[in-house]
């Protein structure tokens, strides 16, 4: 197990890249299962959950060629399903939740599909039901067999277009719901699908290789069945949690940081967000430069009432950011009350901060009210676990700003979603050892 070690309250100067966006990747890279021919994506980010997934889709048989640090060409012309069958496929997809998304584009193009009980943070219940009621809509069989290692087992012998309501407007749902839908037989409507810019960018991919959907960007996506699909060039956008991360962690270490490169027309309200903290930031084209500030203050409510920020399904404030926004009211002037209404074990990493010194009242599993310091007490280092992505860079945020030396154990929680994070903070002024 390896660990950072972080010598706190330095200030940052620089520009920084953000990384292509992780939660576009799983998504895109399962659909290059639909066809024979080739399709080159770009911006791929070099992160643990990504690369994980393409040594599976590799043991499945698809050919990699890496053309660029960040590029690769993937060749899925000769499947090996019976691999589907082996221990080593059900130990590598059971580690990785984002192997769940195998599943759509193996029903649509070989009409069966196998995948054991996937893995990931432990943030709280994530259920599938709403990825195997759309494989069910479109007339798939499964079945789970626990004593057969926990594997999910799915016929799809006949799909067929229908009309959907899905029960919740899940992205990786929608997206998996969609591939395997635009080779089923007929129209497939699926009303409150996510409409995310990652389930966005999959749709666009898609048409491109010869799908037909309509209602991109909207909660109701219209797909007329095709036969086969072919191949294509995809470029995935810069990843948003990685932005806002960024903003949150000049904020609470007084940095002047330039985030290059941000495709601003995709963030949504997450600048908006962050400005009602009283974050400054400027936007210079696509870039977002967020000058160094010695104090910033959380607006309240214009009745005066005290700020809350939520989480919602676009074009609400993604849960993901959550924890950043979080962290950086520690060091505002003002109060704010944070709802994760997603995830029931998302907030409990609270406890270290409040360890480190911040004023923190944990509600219950789903609401935190911070009270923020006005700089006038400062976090102080201390040893702390990360126990998932998100709530990982949150403390790795805090360690930064904090007053003296802080260790972060388990943080390859943090690189399965943030690539080379220590290398890249560093390169602008911070002291991040990895042990």
């Amino acid at each position: 197990m390896a660990s950072f070690k972080i010598t706190g309250d330095r200030r940052l100067k620089g520009e920084i890249v953000p990384q292509g966006a992780k939660n576009e990747a799983l998504q895109i890279i399962c659909a290059v299962l639909l066809t024979k021919e080739p399709v080159t994506i770009h911006n791929i980010p070099d992160i643990r959950d990504v690369n994980q997934l393409i040594n599976l889709l590799g043991d499945l048989g698809v050919r990699r060629t890496r053309l660029s640090e960040s590029s690769i060409r993937f060749e899925a012309d000769d499947i090996n399903l019976d691999y589907l069958e082996s221990d080593s496929f059900r130990q590598k997809a059971a580690a990785l939740r984002g192997s769940v998304m195998l599943l759509g584009p193996m029903l649509a193009r070989f009409r069966k599909g196998r995948i054991p009980r996937p893995g990931g943070d432990k943030i709280g219940r994530r259920r599938l039901d709403t990825h195997f009621l759309g494989f069910e809509k479109l007339g798939a069989e499964f079945s789970y067999d626990e004593e057969d290692g926990g594997f999910y087992r799915v016929d799809a012998a006949n799909l067929k277009g229908t009309f959907m309501l899905l029960d919740e407007a899940s992205v990786t749902g929608t997206a998996n719901v969609l591939m395997a839908a635009v080779m089923a037989e007929g129209t497939t409507t699926i009303y409150n699908a996510a409409c995310e810019p990652y389930l966005q960018q999959l749709c666009k991919m898609l048409n491109r290789m010869g799908a037909k959907i309509s209602g991109i960007a909207s909660n109701m996506l219209i797909v007329e069945g095709v036969s086969e699909l072919k191949g294509t060039e995809h470029t995935m956008l810069p990843d948003m949690i990685e932005i806002g991360s960024f903003i949150g962690l000049a904020a609470m270490t007084q940095s002047e940081i330039t985030i290059k490169d941000c495709q601003i027309p995709e963030l949504g309200i997450i600048p908006d967000v962050f400005k009602r903290l009283g974050i400054q930031m400027e936007f210079r084209g696509d870039d977002i430069f967020i000058p160094a500030q010695e104090r910033y203050r959380i607006e309240n409510y214009l009745d005066g009432s005290t700020l809350s920020v939520a989480d919602a399904p676009w074009p609400g404030f993604t849960p993901d950011l959550l924890s950043i926004v979080l962290v950086t009211a520690t060091q505002a002037q003002g109060t704010v009350l944070i709802h994760q209404k997603m995830f029931e074990s998302r907030l409990f990493f609270v406890d270290k901060l409040i360890e480190m010194g911040a004023q923190i009242i944990l509600c219950d599993p789903h609401r935190a009210t911070v009270i923020g310091h006005n700089r006038e007490t400062q976090l102080r280092g201390i040893r702390m676990t990360s126990p998932d992505i998100r709530a990982g860079v949150a403390l790795l945020i805090a360690a930064m700003s904090a007053k003296g030396v802080s260790i972060i154990d388990n943080i390859e929680q943090i690189d399965r979603g943030y690539q080379n994070i220590d290398t890249r903070l560093n390169a602008i002024g911070a002291e991040i050892v990895r042990l």
